[in-house]
């Protein structure tokens, strides 16, 4: 009886969750299709690469009968290029995200989701198959891809990892990871060459709240990790803020040059600014990446 008033409070949750949040990101998604252009595609190659079950949406002529008759489900062939004009999404779900510093800001994980679900809605706009990096389900499209991108991303569990696991995509495929990447550089490092090895393209969107770039506060403070640190008593927080800000620099310049060095794009977005610009910087990239 516990577990099923748990799953019960978990759906009623979801269902009061998901509209809203779908209605902001169709309304930021259709702001910055306004003032951009779809993005180029090139041609269809034919060289396999996997199958995956039929979803609805799928013509039959794709259905590959030979696999299907080995199973109990139906099956279909995708194509190299069809995966690599794929855009898989992540979407940083540790405790560190569930914060933010004023009442008036949206939590970091919240403005993470907004962007990500926006991105995919204006992916979908153009007829581009998106999923989720780490959900275990393949790309989808069409006028309902959003929807179900939000589903999963919402019942995803939360992780003690600031990073996505290591995962195999196609060659050429592009990614997108919005995390506020607390983790040390070497590990951001290793993360992101494992992808670009791969020939992977990446964009980092860095989701920042303004306290974490500026440390506003005064005096004596008491700051609470929120993911098992412990708490560290600062008895007059202006004497540490020049050097705070400066290491908080030099994290931000590293995770720059991770970017550049594998060809990636690195984007910031603070949580006291619109998710417009943010999106559209990203929409851009992607569609310069592409038309390489």
């Amino acid at each position: 009886m516990i577990a099923l008033a748990r799953k019960r409070l978990a759906a009623e949750q979801l269902a009061g969750n998901l509209p809203p949040l779908l209605v902001a990101a169709e309304r930021v998604a259709a702001t910055v299709a306004q003032g951009v252009h779809g993005r180029r595609r090139t041609g269809q190659g034919e060289t396999f690469w996997q199958f995956r079950r039929y979803m609805p949406g799928d013509t039959l002529d794709r259905i590959d009968w030979r696999q299907t008759a080995k199973s109990t489900h139906v099956y279909v062939r995708e194509t190299e290029w069809e995966a690599a004009q794929s855009v898989w999404l992540w979407a940083d779900r540790s405790p560190s995200m569930d914060w933010a510093s004023s009442r008036n800001l949206a939590r970091k994980a919240e403005r993470a989701e907004l962007l990500l679900l926006a991105l995919a809605a204006l992916l979908a706009r153009g007829g581009e198959r998106v999923a989720l990096l780490g959900a275990g389900a393949p790309p989808v499209h069409g006028r309902y891809a959003i929807n179900r991108l939000a589903e999963m991303l919402l019942t995803l569990p939360e992780t003690g990892a600031g990073l996505p696991r290591t995962h195999r995509l196609p060659r050429h495929a592009s990614t997108a990871l919005f995390g506020d990447f607390l983790s040390p550089l070497g590990d951001v490092d290793a993360r992101v060459k494992a992808l670009a090895d791969g020939g992977v393209r990446g964009h980092l969107v860095h989701i920042v709240d303004p306290a974490e770039a500026g440390l506003p506060f005064a005096g004596r403070t008491r700051f609470e990790g929120l993911e098992d640190e412990g708490a560290l008593l600062v008895p007059r927080v202006e004497a540490v803020r020049e050097d705070y800000r400066r290491a908080f620099a030099d994290h931000v310049a590293g995770l720059r040059d991770i970017a550049r060095a594998y060809g990636w794009n690195y984007v910031q977005h603070r949580t006291d600014h619109g998710p417009e610009l943010t999106l559209m910087a990203l929409w851009l990239a992607l569609s310069r990446a592409v038309g390489k």
